[in-house]
């Protein structure tokens, strides 16, 4: 079993930058990915990661986001700029343990076998 723990989120000011942090209980190769979901919203892919820094975004990321890894730490981090109120959410950390060609299970949800319980971002107009 592997706990993820998540950080850094907070309230900003819109065109603000916060960089949230994903800790892992333990060492893993699986790919780690950030979700996050707003009230009343439906769970959205942010952004993944493979264990040999191969990344993925939604087609309709707009490049303020950026995922990285550092696999010695056990941590995954995602680097929020230029922040919009419409990024308000509890932002997840999940970990999977499959590996695939298929560049479209990486933004599956339930894909992921671990999840933590979410960092709350709320960007300010």
């Amino acid at each position: 079993q592997v706990q993820l723990t998540e950080s850094g989120g907070g309230l900003v000011q819109a065109g603000g930058s916060l960089r949230l942090i994903c800790a892992a209980s333990k060492h893993t190769f699986g790919p780690m990915a950030w979700f996050r979901q707003a009230p009343g919203q439906e769970r959205e892919f942010v952004a993944a990661i493979r264990w040999d820094d191969h990344k993925y975004y939604p087609n309709s990321e707009e490049g303020r986001f950026a995922i990285s890894r550092d696999n010695a730490q056990n941590t995954v981090y995602l680097q929020m700029n230029n922040l919009e109120p419409e990024d308000t959410a509890v932002y997840y950390c999940a970990l999977g343990d499959f590996s695939s060609s298929d560049s479209d299970r990486y933004s599956w949800g339930s894909a992921y076998a671990y999840w933590g319980r979410g960092t709350q971002v709320t960007v300010s107009s």
